[in-house]
């Protein structure tokens, strides 16, 4: 059942996220705790510490790209309401799957737009930059929202993925 819970959460966000640019709260928060719920019935007490930890590992995994605004709160709160649902193991699974879908993604953006160089010497100018002011956060003003993509979209591959690794 929770395997459902998440399949059908992960298939809307994926959806939404595509095509609106939004993770909504009224379809996590309902998986969030019929998930949490079905743990504790389960396995009690467990089953509390398991949802718990695993919506802590979740939130953890991406509360520093969210605060330098590299993905969004929604993003955060897909990965976290996973973990509160399939706990620590999964979402450890589904984080790693999820960054490497999350850049092949990107590359493949970055291939498609032609901007793979431009890209990469802006890395190295980016590097060096970070260098000579002794790594202070240097903050770059720029239309970046052109350069983003919905990450909702890699978190829902990424946990696919898990399931196939896991077999969960």
């Amino acid at each position: 059942m929770e395997n459902i819970i998440v399949g059908v959460t992960l298939l809307i966000c994926f959806v939404t996220d595509l095509k609106e640019r939004k993770i909504y709260n009224k379809v996590l928060l309902p998986a969030l705790i019929i998930g949490i719920g079905m743990n504790i019935w389960k396995d009690g007490l467990i089953g509390l510490k398991i949802s718990g930890f695993g919506f802590l590992m979740g939130l953890f995994f991406l509360i520093i790209p969210f605060i330098y605004g590299g993905i969004g709160a929604g993003d955060v709160k897909l990965l976290a309401t996973i973990g509160a649902i399939k706990g620590p193991k999964f979402i450890f699974y589904t984080f790693l799957a999820t960054g490497i879908t999350g850049g092949i993604i990107a590359l493949a953006i970055l291939v498609y737009r032609k901007k793979v160089f431009r890209t990469l010497k802006n890395i190295i100018l980016g590097l060096k930059l970070m260098i000579i002011s002794k790594f202070k956060i240097i903050s770059f003003i720029g239309d970046e929202d052109k350069y983003m993509f919905p990450y909702g979209v890699a978190i829902s591959i990424g946990a696919m993925l898990a399931f196939c690794i896991l077999g969960a």
